[in-house]
C-alpha cells in the first residue's frame, strides 16, 4: 500500500499540481520528459548498467507540434490515477480502447493505434521514474519458471515445483509477489522454450538445485524483473544460456545491463551480476557441433558488428566470439546440442561448463 501511495503522490506532484501551478501563474503548461534517444543512453561502468543521460524535452500545451502529445500524456496520467485510486489492474490494450475517441468538433482521434498510447505510457514512466506495472498496467504474459520456490500471489500460495511440465507462467507484474520459500543455489535463464522443456523433463533444476527460467525469446519485463528480484533479494547467481548468434547474445546483454529502449528502468530490470553460460562459436569446436551449425545471414553479421562497437561487449572474450562469428559466418542454436544426443545438454554440456567455470562476463 505504501508503494501505491508513493506512485499516486508522484502523479499528483509531477503532473497534476505542476500543470495547475502553470495555469494559475498564467504560463504555458508543460511536462518535462527525459529523452529516450540513443545519444542520451549512457553505459555506467560502475553499476554495469545502461542509464539515461541528463537530456530532456518540454512538452507544451500551447504549441501546435506538442498539443496532441500533451493531451495524450494527461489522458494516460488520468487513466493511471484512476486505476491506482480504485486499486485496479488492466492491460495496455484495454487502456488504448478506454482512451480512444474522437475529439469534439473535429475529425482528430485521441489515439490511432495502440503503439501511440504505449509510447506515451513509457514517457510517463520516465517522467515519474516508476515502472508501468506500478501504474497498474500489464502487458502479455511471457516466460515460464520452475524450481523449489513457494510464492504468494494475491491470496494464492503457489509452489513452482508442483506445476507439472508447464511450470509457472510469469505475469507482466511481479511487483507484489511475496517469496515464502526459496530453496536454490543459483538461477539458469534460457532463451528458448525448447531448451526449457528439455531441461525441465530431465529435472536439471532438481539435480543442480537451481531455478530454471525461460524468457521465450526477447525477455519480457516481468521475466527480467523476476530475475532481478531473485538475484538481489536472495543473492542468487544468474547464468544465461542463449543461441550462439548476435541476437541471442543481445538477449543476454538486455538481461544483464538493461536495454537501450528501457534504459530508464535498468536499475529495476537489469541484473549486472549475470554471466553468460550459453553457446559460443568456440563451443562449436570444443563440443564438436560443426555438423549442426547454420549459415549466418547478412542481418546476423551486421548485428554482430554493431555489438562489437558497444562498450559493454568490449571485453577480450566477447570480442573474440563476435569476431569468430563474423569471420566464419556461422551461428548455432541451443537445439544443436541435441545433435550429440537428447540428454547431451543436461548431462554433458552445461555440467562441464559449470564445473570448469567456462562462462563469459
Amino acid at each position: 500500500m505504501r508503494r501505491l501511495k508513493e506512485v499516486q503522490k508522484r502523479l499528483k506532484e509531477k503532473i497534476g499540481e505542476k500543470i495547475l501551478k502553470d495555469v494559475e501563474k498564467g504560463e504555458n503548461p508543460y511536462i518535462e520528459i527525459p529523452l529516450r534517444t540513443l545519444n542520451n543512453v549512457v553505459y555506467d561502468s560502475k553499476t554495469g548498467m545502461l542509464t539515461l543521460g541528463g537530456k530532456s524535452a518540454k512538452r507544451f500545451l500551447f504549441n501546435i507540434a506538442h498539443a496532441k502529445k500533451f493531451t495524450q500524456t494527461l489522458m494516460v496520467s488520468a487513466f493511471c490515477n484512476q486505476l491506482l485510486k480504485e486499486n485496479l489492474h488492466t492491460s495496455l490494450r484495454d487502456m488504448f480502447y478506454a482512451l480512444k475517441r474522437t475529439f469534439p468538433n473535429s475529425n482528430e482521434n485521441t489515439f490511432e493505434e495502440e503503439n501511440e498510447s504505449n509510447a506515451v505510457l513509457v514517457d510517463l514512466e520516465v517522467a515519474l521514474d516508476v515502472l508501468r506495472e506500478q501504474l497498474h498496467l500489464n502487458a502479455d504474459v511471457r516466460g515460464r519458471v520452475v524450481g523449489n520456490v513457494v510464492i504468494k500471489d494475491g491470496r494464492d500460495l503457489i509452489n513452482w515445483a508442483k506445476l507439472g511440465s508447464g511450470g509457472w507462467a510469469i505475469p507482466s507484474n511481479v511487483e507484489d509477489i511475496e517469496f515464502k520459500k526459496v530453496d536454490a543455489d543459483w538461477i539458469l535463464c534460457v532463451e528458448k522454450n525448447a531448451a526449457f522443456e528439455r531441461l525441465h523433463e530431465d529435472k536439471f533444476w532438481q539435480k543442480h538445485n537451481c531455478i530454471l527460467l525461460t524468457t521465450q525469446g526477447q525477455p519480457a519485463r516481468g521475466a527480467r524483473r523476476l530475475l532481478q528480484r531473485l538475484s538481489t533479494e536472495f543473492k542468487l547467481p544468474v547464468y544465461v544460456a542463449t543461441d550462439a548468434d548476435s541476437f541471442g547474445w543481445y538477449i543476454y546483454s538486455v538481461i544483464k545491463y538493461g536495454s537501450i529502449s528501457l534504459a530508464h528502468v535498468s536499475e529495476r530490470l537489469g541484473t549486472p551480476t549475470a554471466k553468460f553460460l550459453g553457446l559460443t562459436i568456440s563451443d562449436i569446436d570444443e563440443f564438436k557441433l560443426h555438423n549442426f551449425t547454420i549459415k549466418a545471414t547478412e542481418q546476423d553479421i551486421k548485428r554482430a558488428e554493431e555489438l562489437m562497437n558497444y562498450e559493454w561487449f568490449k571485453s577480450k572474450d566477447w570480442q573474440r566470439e563476435l569476431r569468430l562469428m563474423v569471420e566464419r559466418k556461422i551461428k548455432a542454436e541451443l537445439e544443436a546440442l541435441s545433435g550429440r544426443g537428447l540428454k547431451f545438454m543436461t548431462e554433458v554440456y552445461l555440467p562441464t561448463k559449470l564445473k570448469e567455470k567456462k562462462f563469459l562476463d
